[in-house]
């Protein structure tokens, strides 16, 4: 092998190192999470299988087409599985995946780190082009766990392997997804906010293309809808994966393209320049901590405001489903959603998945003060008189104030929704079961401000646990028959079904405590640590 050769290795082995360093402790978790839920799904369904009358009930109704995806092969125990954790596990997927793939890439930049890295023999396309490659991995390993996992748990091997090669596409192209964003702005957050609005608007898609019959093309322009359209256990189809597998390819040379076409830094859609300064809000540093919410939080509110509207669409449909389909609500109270059958407890059912955005919204804003540090952006303002206790106060505050809105425009889109279709519920009624899920938010405010003050590189994966990881234990705990101590372990135990019951106000503050003292503990690691590089 020539000088050239080696030197032109060199560089790739370090910078492909380098990437897997900085992704696999949370690709673990995610592949673990696709398998594990996979394989518990297919287990409990071969234990107790769905009635056929009810299956047929099941795939006439809009509103569960719409929530749900397009019921397919739901008398097989795979084909049932990938009906109820395919969209959610693509969704985890593709937003673990972009955010990643924004963070290893455009994160470095944005912190100075690839200037000195691309110093030397490797370009940037180069490093872009082998950063993706090694998160690429991390899908592929998913789906190919979630195989194994559903085959071993005594699914089909073809429609197992199917859906597996599905969720590895997706997964694979919200990498590039992501990758493509970190080229194309300037900053870490304005591609987040990018890729965020792909993927939101492509789960919109798939969810307006199964509902409504006359804009099921909708579904082939759609990540998620292309994946609903394989219909494993039942027609086996593999041009879906095939499309989406070219579209991602597209977008990769696309990226590999932008990347050749930009420096270090730099982005394509640059800054606009020569307009006047926009000093509004830069007076303090509350105001600045408000400013750099505002975007973000549109963005955000736009999202979860679409997404119940539509769920108050469907209420009626999807309760009236439930009231004579009593297997199906005895199925939804079995996986801890027990008061499907009304629309106060559809609703209420509905705004417990709302705790998890808004808690991922706020761990993400603490975990954007961490990565200013961690970029010395905080240096200077902490050199001036601005204390640190005041900083983390402003930006505390900012952070649950954007819950609140977030919540708000939930309730009220949600009522929007059902005042549309006749369904009868209150405004009141929407704002407090919005309302209600704050406890679990603020567990997730302290976690992460504990997180911040303690161990700053685990912010946002700490931060996410009360809400992400708590539901997620609570569906598991209650899929399984889990004891009652250890299902009263996830918050969401505790959390009233509010508008359907009346609000627990002891728990609420239980959580609050519990809260209050990741606040005050983080706060104090926070004051007492150095600045974190």
């Amino acid at each position: 092998m020539s000088a050239p050769t080696l030197t032109a290795v060199r560089p790739r082995r370090v910078l492909n190192a380098l990437a897997a360093r900085q992704v696999r402790r949370g690709a673990a978790v995610v592949v673990a999470i696709c398998a594990g839920m996979s394989a518990l799904v297919v287990g409990t369904y071969r234990a107790q299988p769905l009635d056929p009358a009810a299956l047929a009930a099941l795939t006439r109704n809009p509103a569960i087409r719409t929530l749900f995806g397009e019921p397919v092969a739901l008398d097989d125990a795979g084909g049932f599985t990938v009906w109820r954790t395919g969209t959610v596990l693509a969704v985890l997927l593709g937003v673990w995946s972009m955010l990643a793939a924004t963070r290893i890439t455009r994160g470095e930049e944005d912190a100075g780190r690839w200037s000195l890295l691309l110093s030397g023999r490797a370009t940037l396309p180069e490093a872009v082009r082998w950063h993706l490659g090694i998160l690429a991995v991390v899908p592929a390993v998913a789906g190919g766990a979630t195989s194994a996992a559903m085959i071993a748990a005594g699914a089909g091997v073809t429609g197992s392997l199917l859906h597996g090669a599905a969720l590895t596409v997706v997964g694979f192209f919200f990498v590039v997804v992501g990758g493509l964003a970190a080229q194309l702005f300037a900053s870490r957050s304005a591609a987040n906010g990018a890729a965020a609005a792909v993927l939101v608007v492509g789960l919109l898609m798939r969810m307006v293309g199964d509902g409504a019959s006359a804009l099921a093309w909708l579904r082939w322009l759609s990540p998620f809808g292309l994946m609903a359209l394989v219909r494993p256990f039942d027609t086996d189809r593999g041009l879906p994966v095939l499309v989406l597998a070219l579209a991602a390819v597209l977008l990769t040379v696309g990226t590999g393209r932008l990347a050749a076409r930009r420096d270090v830094g730099g982005a394509i859609v640059a800054p606009a320049g020569g307009r006047s300064a926009r000093t509004a809000l830069l007076g303090s540093v509350p105001a600045f901590a408000v400013r750099r919410t505002l975007r973000p939080l549109a963005g955000w509110s736009a999202g979860i405001g679409a997404y119940f509207l539509l769920i108050g669409v469907i209420a009626r449909s999807m309760t009236d489903f439930l009231t004579a389909s009593p297997e199906f609500a005895t199925r939804a109270a079995a996986a801890g959603f027990g008061e499907l059958g009304t629309v106060r407890g559809y609703a209420a059912t509905m705004y417990a998945l709302l705790a998890v955005p808004v808690g991922v919204f706020v761990a993400v804003r603490l975990a954007a003060v961490a990565a200013d540090e961690s970029a010395r952006r905080l240096t200077l303002v902490l050199a001036a008189p601005v204390t640190r206790l005041r900083l983390l106060a402003a930006e505390t505050a900012t952070a649950i104030g954007g819950a609140f809105v977030l919540v708000t425009v939930a309730g009220l889109a949600m009522w929007v929704g059902t005042a549309t279709v006749g369904a009868g519920l209150g405004a009141g009624e929407a704002l407090a079961g919005a309302w209600n899920v704050l406890a679990v938010v603020v567990l997730c405010l302290g976690a992460a401000v504990l997180a911040l003050g303690w161990m700053p590189r685990a912010v946002a994966t700490i931060g996410v646990l009360p809400a992400a990881g708590g539901f997620l234990w609570h569906v598991v705990a209650d899929s399984v028959g889990a004891p009652a101590w250890l299902a009263a372990l996830t918050p969401f135990a505790h959390l009233a079904a509010v508008p359907a019951t009346t609000p627990d106000w002891a728990a609420a503050l239980v959580m609050a405590g519990l809260a209050a003292a990741g606040l005050v503990a983080g706060a104090i690691g926070y004051r007492r640590r150095d600045l974190h590089a």
